[in-house]
């Protein structure tokens, strides 16, 4: 249990939450430095800063804990800043967790973002998420950044949800983002547009499957934000998206025709959202790519990206 010299150090602090519906008391870890330890109540402050004040009473265990690591404070704050890139219509928190749902479009927009303590124990946290997207129609989904999350997957596993692919989410300071040879006459130009065209849609539509009303959002509900496309001979052969948070470059959907591949179109596109970035003040950028799309993988290498973290995204499998 913890004490007054407890203060000043990192603690998990299991306290009760709620009674459930069926009259079952639940319980809730909460994650953070024991700020205050008083006769009435303790006060933890978490890794964003918040101050949680706990009553005595409602404590049940506690326990210190070793620090946190530099890596998973990284790993935290730029899960947050891709969240807020790609943001979903629908959302809720499930304590520290971040649900998000776009009528289906996209994993990334449709799954729990498993930061920090849900408030209850991963068994009913996993049974709160899908009770949240089976409203929806949707399949539920939690998505797992590691090594930050690392201690959920086990548990859903063993809860009977299945793992998708790993995506490897990459960084690179946007100085270090080679510049392109220059272009010849009759090179197309990469445009930049603060509001997707009907045919960069329709391209994204194709590869992406179609868009939803809750698509749109994603792609538009974001204050700086531009849409990437080269035209050649009448003909959209390249889309990216670029959007500014902060200090962050976000870069996603990144496509060119088949056709036209292997031509630098895509080294283009992204080094015109680099230089609109700079104009705004941003110095690094990220992406988020699948471990399995070699290509890929190899471009944004050419780029300068190196991994920083990786997340895999879970789904139930089985009935409930």
């Amino acid at each position: 249990m913890l004490r007054h010299q407890d203060v000043g150090h990192r603690v998990v602090v299991r306290r009760f939450v709620r009674v459930a519906a069926d009259g079952r008391p639940l319980f809730g870890d909460l994650l953070g430095e024991l700020v205050e330890f008083g006769d009435e109540h303790l006060v933890v402050r978490d890794i964003d800063g918040v101050r949680h004040r706990v009553a005595r009473g409602d404590v049940v265990a506690g326990k210190r804990v070793p620090p946190w690591r530099p890596g998973n404070r990284r790993i935290a704050a730029l899960e947050r800043v891709a969240a807020q890139g790609w943001p979903a219509p629908d959302t809720a928190q499930l304590g520290e967790w971040l649900l998000r749902a776009a009528d289906g479009w996209t994993s990334r927009a449709n799954s729990a973002l498993a930061l920090g303590d849900p408030g209850a124990p991963l068994t009913q946290a996993f049974d709160a998420v899908a009770a949240w997207y089976t409203e929806r129609g949707l399949p539920p989904r939690v998505t797992t950044p590691l090594p930050l999350a690392a201690a959920v997957p086990d548990a859903l596993a063993a809860a009977g949800w299945t793992p998708q692919p790993s995506v490897l989410v990459q960084t690179a300071p946007l100085r270090a983002i080679p510049t392109p040879g220059p272009a010849a006459t009759d090179d197309p130009v990469v445009r930049l547009a603060a509001a997707p065209s009907e045919e960069w849609l329709a391209a994204v539509a194709a590869r992406k499957g179609p868009l939803p009303a809750a698509a749109r959002h994603v792609l538009t509900a974001v204050e700086k934000v531009r849409f990437a496309e080269v035209y050649g001979d009448h003909e959209l052969l390249g889309t990216a998206r670029g959007v500014v948070t902060g200090e962050w470059l976000g870069i996603s959907l990144v496509g060119v025709a088949p056709h036209a591949r292997r031509t630098g179109l895509a080294r283009r596109m992204t080094h015109a959202l680099v230089r609109w970035a700079r104009e705004l003040g941003a110095t690094r950028a990220y992406l988020q790519v699948e471990e399995e799309n070699t290509a890929a993988v190899a471009l944004y290498a050419g780029l300068g990206f190196t991994t920083h973290h990786r997340y895999v995204t879970w789904r139930l499998s089985r009935a409930r």
